[in-house]
């Protein structure tokens, strides 16, 4: 499993000219799932999500020791197979290391449902719908985290 991690003042996701999901200050998340990947990716990419210091604290000089649950920020969580893209080879990028359409919407919607149990804002794009997505990043703070399976 993939996920780009970016820190946002906002970001916002919009399908056929239509918002259909919006954040404030918080976190964008590109994810990526691969074909291999369980619930147990899963389970640790949420804990991963909720609990890495992203967010400074003012009172101690600039340093990020805050999470997106201490700081009750949001969440904008969008699919995004690309991320298993590999262009190593020729011209056009291949997605064979990438879940199958319906064993990945099971397992995104599932990463969302986790988040979800959080409490904060949660917001989502539409699983395979092509989408556009504005992302006013913060900092600029982008990391890519990734928890391949173990078999």
């Amino acid at each position: 499993m993939r996920v780009i991690i970016q820190r946002v003042t906002q970001s916002q996701v919009t399908v056929d000219g239509k918002v259909i999901g919006k954040i404030g200050k918080g976190l964008n998340l590109l994810v990526g799932i691969a074909a291999n990947d369980t619930i147990a990716e899963i389970n640790w990419m949420v804990r991963k999500c909720l609990e890495l210091r992203l967010f400074p604290d003012e009172s101690n000089q600039g340093k990020w020791t805050q999470s997106i649950q201490d700081i009750q920020g949001e969440l904008l969580v969008i699919s995004q197979f690309t991320l298993y893209g590999d262009c190593r080879k020729g011209r056009r990028p291949s997605f064979s290391n990438s879940a199958p359409p319906n064993e990945a919407e099971k397992l995104y919607n599932l990463f969302v449902d986790e988040l979800n149990k959080s409490g904060l804002k949660v917001e989502t794009g539409i699983f395979g719908a092509m989408m556009e997505v504005n992302i006013n990043n913060d900092g600029p703070v982008t990391l890519l985290l990734e928890k391949e399976a173990t078999n």
